[in-house]
């Protein structure tokens, strides 16, 4: 496969750019190899700048359930382009966009709309911790909430895939305040709470964790962290940035059947263009200024091009029938792959919510990020390598959820998984 296009570009990138990326997981530094400049997409692939196509599993990170370049988004983008891209000031669609964001999510009864997951995340902490007058906060180990500081603690995702533990740059004080425990336990939540409950605000997860693979939530978790937020007086916040309408309409709230305090959301809710959200109760969203004390602003929050992408977005996604699809495609490719695997005797478990599936180089079972960091990192960048020798493209990180969209159709998981039944073997024979 003829890459020297992209090789070619990213030796200029570096000269401008750290790394030659604007987002460290896109300089493939752990799995090797030449990252694809893309150059255009459309549907379920994605075409690099040497001419190479690819079946696409990353989605932009998750944003493109319908597909790439769909025409009605597109044309809702084209549509609100002609009246201008940035107005700094109200726009009717932001408050159509708040609404149907509301319908779907009860929990959400006001919400302020932000350009990015990691703000979306950074202003939900701060109304916690305004609104509690405390100061900890409570996350879990592998799960990624964004680079804002003392979040980058146990992140997962870039951060575990580059090995880095935490960012020089983040203050110990904030750190201080952060306090970690492991994803699907909550006996050491507890214990957590037992020591630190009068002085943490919130706790803050991923309802289904994405950033160290895709690792669903144990029965009860979700609840039991519901109880104890109740019982010591702190928030629960679901940061559902990737799976705010990835896993079901409603998100993995609603797919669990478990009310946060609060919510953050992103990726999808913007279309494909740079748009987020946070909200919650009502009471806890009127300390938001202007009408209460807790201080966020952003010039380019509900941008008009985003609001138009992302409200398209949405409405497509209420017809019949969507999230079935999604779910029956993530399902047969996870099931497929684990299915090969073991024909062919390489250890592999795979997991899959909704539109989120995840691969594991380890036997099982995978519940957290120690377990997740277990896998096999050699036989995943063979795998990674000859998937896209093969023409498909999946994340450049053992840490990062894969993503269906409603442009993948049965013939396309045919094709993924005779191609991953190649690269299984080629995996097998150098174990």
């Amino acid at each position: 496969m003829d890459v020297s296009r992209s090789k070619r570009e990213l030796a200029r990138a570096r000269r401008s750019i750290p790394g030659g990326v604007n987002s460290p997981v896109r300089a493939y530094g752990s799995v090797g190899g030449v990252p694809r400049f893309i150059e255009s997409a459309k549907g379920a692939r994605i075409r690099d700048i040497d001419g190479n196509e690819y079946l696409d599993y990353v989605g932009s990170w998750g944003p493109m359930i319908l597909g790439h370049a769909h025409p009605k988004v597109l044309r809702a983008v084209r549509e609100a382009m002609k009246s201008g891209t940035s107005f700094g000031a109200p726009t009717v669609r932001e408050t159509d966009l708040a609404e149907a964001i509301r319908r779907a999510l009860p929990s959400v009864q006001k919400l302020r709309m932000v350009s990015s997951g990691t703000e979306a995340t950074m202003s939900a902490l701060r109304l916690a911790r305004g609104v509690t007058g405390r100061s900890r906060i409570l996350k879990f180990d592998g799960c990624y909430h964004g680079h804002s500081d003392g979040l980058l603690v146990g992140a997962g995702s870039g951060v575990a895939t580059l090995g880095i533990p935490g960012s020089p740059g983040v203050p110990k004080a904030m750190t201080d305040l952060t306090i970690v425990a492991p994803y699907n336990d909550l006996a050491a939540t507890r214990d957590a709470f037992e020591r630190w409950g009068e002085d943490i605000a919130a706790i803050i997860v991923e309802p289904v964790a994405g950033n160290m693979g895709c690792v669903p939530p144990r029965p009860g978790f979700l609840a039991g962290l519901r109880k104890l937020c109740d019982e010591f007086g702190a928030l629960l916040v679901f940061d559902e940035v990737m799976t705010g309408f990835r896993v079901a309409h409603g998100g993995a709230q609603r797919l669990y059947k478990v009310k946060p305090d609060l919510t953050t959301l992103g990726k999808v809710v913007g279309g494909g263009l740079p748009a987020a959200a946070y909200g919650g109760r009502r009471d806890l969203m009127a300390r938001i200024a202007p009408e209460g004390d807790v201080y966020q602003a952003g010039t380019l929050s509900g941008n008009p091009l985003a609001v138009a992408a992302g409200l398209t977005t949405l409405e497509l996604l209420e017809a019949p029938g969507v999230y079935e699809t999604l779910a029956s495609r993530s399902k047969a490719l996870a099931e497929g792959l684990a299915g090969i695997a073991a024909e062919l005797g390489v250890p592999l478990t795979t997991r899959h919510v909704g539109g989120m599936f995840g691969f594991f180089f380890h036997p099982g079972p995978v519940d957290d990020f120690a377990q997740a960091q277990q896998s096999d990192a050699a036989a995943f960048r063979r795998f990674f390598a000859a998937m896209l020798e093969e023409g498909v493209y999946l994340a450049p990180s053992a840490y990062e959820a894969g993503f269906v969209s409603l442009a993948h159709k049965p013939r396309d998981i045919d094709r993924t998984l005779e191609a991953a039944r190649r690269a299984l073997a080629r995996v097998a024979r150098m174990r």
